[in-house]
């Protein structure tokens, strides 16, 4: 294996008026849901059935009785909050946020491309919504508000269940904690409610208060215990809810393919006969919650964090990154072997472009480390890959302009200036107009072109399910019942008028089982375009679409 697994992204936007008019943040969540349907799709249910929030990793389960209802995601809504998405992904709302989930990839920079093709897909929305109501609805690309609340951008992996649980957790429990030196996008403010001024590397580290935990909500885990696979019993999903919403294109990839790497790594130690139980021995933090803080305020990146098994050891984000990808390079060069150079032989091309990135990430914090001020203003190139680095450049030079007499005798004077924090707010605008991101993208290194991000709106990842899922829904709307990442619910009688309800609703008829074909795509690289495309051009509706892939699994077993 190597970096590429199917992995995802989902993303929770900031809603707000733009007119200071009172607003519900709900309301103009269902608004901006509401404007990325059509009058083909917007009919078409999510299908919660195959959801189980309240299944934990660690092998036991939450009575839903014991649950926050915010916990219960699985609950059917009356209301249109779920659309597919033309690209196979799923538009929805998420209590008080309109949130974009992109399809299933099975590449990191493929990841990237149709996380931030959401972002097209979301400021439309937005647009078309704006227009409808009246009043003008803005997004952002951010995790905070400054004043206590928390948003989520989360990130889904694909792996071998036959991994111990606890060896991911406590594996993924150090890399959380350290990356956030090259993936943190930035922040003004410190603690939950912006109580200090300052600036941190992460939004998203103020609000984590436990080191493992099933919720995700509410006093959030650094482990996200979830075991809701939306695939076979052979694999685990791995929900990740502690990263920031990066703009930037090389933290994002970043962020994606390292972990996948890492998981890589979980798999194949005992195949290489490397001890990874000892190596999280030596990295395991005596606090890792205080850890998350302590990095995320740490612009110095140089903080000692105290280790969990020696009473007088300390290590750093930046040693620990550099121990992980040590880590895997000794794996990878004793199951892929080496080149003249001594680099191991990596499998594909994304893996070989992720390992690079990886060291010029730990090159340019560590250059960084050891700059002062006035160094760091000059950086242009670390600052077009580290994203809090650039905002931090931006800012900083804001507030010595400001505050120049003040700002020479105190370095952490002024950084609750109101200037500083619209700033940081307009970083974060999906609106060109309004973005103070867009206008500098230029300055940053890219990993996809505008023009596969736009495409990537309309079309779907062809090696994974979600591109049956897209035509599917294109082709044949109306003929389409319900679907979910796993499964795809048409009618059995393609002329049949839409007179059912498929929850069973008090005023509609219940739709029965013979009025349905549901396709269990639960393999989610087995319903890709080349398996597909053929019988899909054969058929004449949805119907004896999924009818004749029925036929597959069936023959296949």
């Amino acid at each position: 294996m190597s970096v590429k697994r199917v992995m995802g992204t989902e993303t929770e936007y900031a809603v707000s008026r733009t007119d200071g008019g009172h607003a519900n943040p709900v309301q103009l969540s269902f608004d901006v849901v509401g404007a990325a349907a059509t009058d083909h799709n917007a009919h078409i249910r999510w299908d919660y059935r195959q959801e189980d929030p309240v299944n934990d990793a660690r092998g036991t389960r939450l009575e839903r009785a014991a649950a926050r209802p915010d916990m219960l995601t699985d609950e059917p809504q009356l209301n249109i909050v779920n659309v597919i998405a033309p690209n196979g992904g799923r538009v929805y709302v998420d209590h008080a946020h309109p949130e974009y989930s992109a399809p299933e990839t099975t590449d990191p920079f493929e990841a990237v491309r149709y996380d931030h093709a959401g972002d097209l897909i979301m400021h439309e929305a937005a647009r078309r919504a704006s227009t409808r109501t009246g009043y003008p609805i803005a997004l952002h690309r951010n995790n905070v508000d400054g004043k206590g609340a928390s948003w989520g951008t989360h990130e889904n992996y694909m792996m071998l269940r036959a991994v111990p649980f606890e060896t991911v957790a406590r594996l993924m429990t150090v890399h959380f904690i350290s990356r956030q030196i090259y993936t943190g996008s930035g922040r003004v403010g410190l603690g939950e409610h912006s109580e200090q001024p300052g600036y941190q590397l992460s939004q998203r580290a103020d609000y984590i208060h436990m080191k493992i935990g099933l919720q995700t909500t509410f006093d959030r885990p650094i482990i996200n215990t979830r075991d809701e696979s939306h695939s076979t019993d052979t694999y685990r999903r791995l929900h990740v809810i502690v990263g920031d919403a990066n703009r930037m294109d090389v933290p994002q990839t970043l962020k994606l393919g390292v972990t996948s790497i890492l998981l890589w790594l979980t798999e194949h130690a005992d195949e290489a006969g490397f001890d990874l139980g000892e190596l999280l021995d030596q990295l395991e933090l005596a606090d890792p919650v205080d850890a998350m803080h302590t990095v995320s305020h740490d612009l110095t990146l140089a903080q000692p964090l105290a280790l969990a098994n020696d009473s007088n050891g300390t290590t750093t984000a930046w040693q620990m990154q550099v121990t992980l990808r040590a880590a895997v390079y000794a794996v990878a060069a004793m199951i892929y072997g080496t080149d003249t150079s001594g680099e191991p032989v990596w499998p594909d091309k994304s893996t070989r472009s992720i390992m690079a990135m990886w060291g010029q990430a730990l090159a340019d914090t560590g250059a960084i480390r050891h700059a002062n001020d006035d160094q760091r203003l000059t950086m242009s190139s670390e600052a077009s890959r580290i994203e809090w680095f650039f905002k931090w450049q931006l800012l900083e030079k804001l507030r010595r302009r400001l505050h120049p007499t003040v700002v020479q005798s105190d370095t952490s004077a002024y950084w609750d200036d109101q200037k500083l924090k619209a700033v940081d707010l307009s970083w974060a605008a999906l609106d060109p107009a309004t973005s103070v991101f867009e206008k500098l993208r230029s300055h940053t290194e890219q990993v996809n072109t505008q023009d596969d991000i736009v495409r990537a709106t309309q079309h779907a990842p062809e090696d994974t399910r979600a591109w049956l899922r897209a035509v599917i829904v294109q082709r044949y709307p109306q003929q389409v019942v319900a679907a979910s990442w796993s499964h795809l619910t048409v009618r059995a009688h393609p002329e049949a008028v839409d007179d059912i309800d498929f929850y069973g609703n008090a005023s509609r008829p219940r739709i029965r089982q013979s009025d349905l074909i549901t396709l269990d795509m639960s393999e989610p690289v087995q319903w890709n375009r080349t398996t597909c495309e053929q019988i899909v051009d054969e058929c004449s509706n949805a119907a004896e679409t999924l009818s004749r892939l029925s036929e597959i699994i069936a023959t296949s077993r």
